[in-house]
């Protein structure tokens, strides 16, 4: 059991505060995006031993059973199939879609073919991977995921007054939904740049207009992405998908093909460890529109929040469940003076602090103390206890 040094990741998008808050420093007024949990390559934690500090990464290469489990190792190879983060949006993230794994097999494998440097700015494969995600809100987090039901789509965009928007809506109204779906986000992202900014712009007077009176609403939301996306053909785009507002210890799942944006709050994030994205727009960065359309799946979906369930065979107070075996989010609320839980061994572990702080202890004595935003590493052969009084996130890999 080890104490986790980890990277805070200075993207642009990032709040200047949360992590900062959370963590007890001093922010330094530059955005503060992402904490990083893990081994991926980009900034794998470091492990605090007294003779210096050891990649996790390297220390899973060292000795993959013994870190990640003989179990898991059989399924997902020798390094670990997740990373763990706390996401702070200060701002509107880029319109994205992930592909499965087939995929990001078949188009890593093409990209390879048409020799495309792994670390292009065109590259979109980066790995053979999947990229399946799951998001739980520490404070309220709006994120939009999912395409909202075609007709219902059409009257929010009657609603904004917007006459370049009427066939837009007019053919959510006449086609079927998935064709529906599909025309007309093709349609945005084909548009010619100068008239899908015009209309974005009116759009967004719209969307402030009508906010003003509703600012936990979707018109609020996409008044907002427009603020800080003036002109892009993505503030129409997001005006297909459902809006939802996460409240904390609320949790979304992101599948692959279904297009989705995290629009501003604090969380915790898990994901299996990719870096395929495809984006929709909301970013200067390249889209792959062909590519993009391709992956998309153009059907109309709840977005499905997740309120965490009780009663989680490693003991903890909620668990949040997913289709996918690479990774499994629980949170323990510890009370002070309650009798030490133990955590199940046999799987790798993560186990960060939000609250308060977490104490742990390890069969050979061995003690941590987390505050908020402290994590640690557990390998598969270690029996963990943990008591204390605060809220603990244990990530690991199905069992």
């Amino acid at each position: 059991m080890d104490r986790l040094t980890n990277t805070v990741r200075p993207y642009a998008w990032g709040s200047t505060t949360a992590i900062p808050r959370l963590l007890g420093v001093e922010p330094t007024g530059e955005p503060q995006a992402e904490l990083w949990m893990g081994a991926h390559p980009g900034a794998p934690s470091r492990l605090d031993r007294a003779d210096g500090p050891l990649s996790l990464a390297d220390a899973i290469a060292a000795d993959p059973d013994g870190q990640l489990g003989a179990g898991a190792v059989r399924r997902f190879g020798p390094s670990l199939p997740f990373l763990l983060k706390v996401l702070a949006a200060g701002s509107p993230l880029s319109l994205q879609v992930h592909p499965d794994r087939a995929q990001a097999a078949a188009g890593h494998a093409a990209e390879d073919a048409r020799g495309i440097p792994a670390d292009a700015p065109d590259r979109t494969y980066r790995d053979t991977n999947h990229k399946p995600e799951l998001i739980c809100a520490l404070t309220p987090f709006d994120g939009l995921c999912g395409f909202r039901e075609p007709a219902a789509t059409a009257d929010l965009l009657d609603g904004l007054g917007v006459d370049s928007l009427k066939p837009y809506a007019d053919l959510l109204r006449a086609r079927p939904s998935s064709d529906a779906l599909r025309e007309v986000l093709t349609a945005v992202l084909t548009a010619d740049r100068d008239e899908v900014a015009e209309s974005a712009r009116q759009a967004a007077e719209g969307a402030a207009r009508l906010g003003a009176d509703d600012p936990d609403g979707p018109y609020a939301a996409y008044a907002d992405i427009a603020r800080h996306y003036p002109g892009d053909p993505g503030v129409i785009a997001a005006m297909l998908l459902n809006h939802v507002r996460l409240q904390p210890g609320q949790a979304l799942y992101l599948a692959a093909g279904v297009p989705h944006a995290y629009l501003k709050g604090l969380g915790v994030e898990i994901m299996a460890n990719s870096d395929n994205v495809l984006r929709c727009g909301l970013t200067p960065k390249h889209i792959d529109v062909p590519e993009l359309l391709r992956i998309v799946r153009f059907e109309a979906t709840d977005p499905g929040v997740i309120s965490p369930t009780d009663g989680p065979a490693d003991g903890a107070d909620h668990t949040y469940g997913v289709p996918i075996d690479e990774f499994r989010l629980s949170r323990h609320l510890l009370t002070e003076g309650e009798a030490p839980r133990a955590l199940p061994q046999g799987t790798p572990q993560i186990l960060l602090c939000t609250d308060g702080h977490a104490d742990l202890r390890a069969a050979d004595g061995a003690a941590l103390t987390l505050a908020p935003g402290q994590s640690a590493w557990a390998p598969a052969t270690d029996r963990v206890e943990i008591s204390g009084a605060g809220t603990l996130f244990r990530a690991t890999v199905a069992a």
